[in-house]
């Protein structure tokens, strides 16, 4: 696995210090008598949602969706499934969407509609990384962690058909292993 990284962007240790940055932020924003529900966005949100809310001073409820616009590709087709659902009614809950990475925007903008639809008391978008030199829509991310160049990377929970999501740090991965 090593000798596909080109470089490591972010160390275990440069990581876990944004997380308790961005989980103290988020504490000081939300009221105690507010009920948040974080949704962690599937499957590269795992990672990340699971260190950050152990950073969080309230309780939370937690659930899940998972959404697919890439399939096994580097590219987002543009066209964004629901494979899971939430299992929580959000209805009069504050929301806050967990996610691992914002490229294009275009996953995330249909799921922000699709959440405001549903009569939820507010919404509020993490991301640990953002990629804002490949947005096509308008999104209003309330937390960031890092900003990135547009580099394919991977680690900490996110993927390259559906490997090194176990490697600690951020790193990008070499374009030989996902041109071939």
């Amino acid at each position: 696995m090593l000798k596909d990284i080109d470089t490591v962007l972010y160390t275990k240790e440069e990581i876990a210090q944004k997380v308790r940055e961005l989980g103290a932020k988020i504490s000081q924003e939300y009221k105690p008598e507010d009920e948040v529900v974080v949704i962690g966005v599937l499957k590269g949100a795992n990672v990340f949602l699971g260190d950050l809310i152990r950073e969080i001073s309230f309780p939370v409820y937690i659930d899940f969706m998972a959404v697919s616009s890439y399939g096994n590709s580097t590219e987002s087709s543009g066209v964004v499934r629901i494979l899971k659902d939430l299992d929580l009614d959000i209805e009069g809950k504050h929301v806050l969407i967990i996610e691992d990475i914002v490229d294009t925007g275009l996953t995330l903008k249909y799921l922000t509609e699709n959440l405001k639809s549903r009569k939820i008391a507010g919404l509020k978008i993490c991301t640990l990384l953002d990629k804002p030199k490949r947005r096509k829509c308008d999104l209003n991310i309330d937390y960031i962690g890092f900003e990135i160049p547009d580099e394919f990377i991977v680690g900490y929970g996110i993927d390259y058909a559906e490997k090194y999501r176990n490697l600690p740090y951020i790193a990008i991965l070499k374009k030989e292993v996902y041109q071939s």
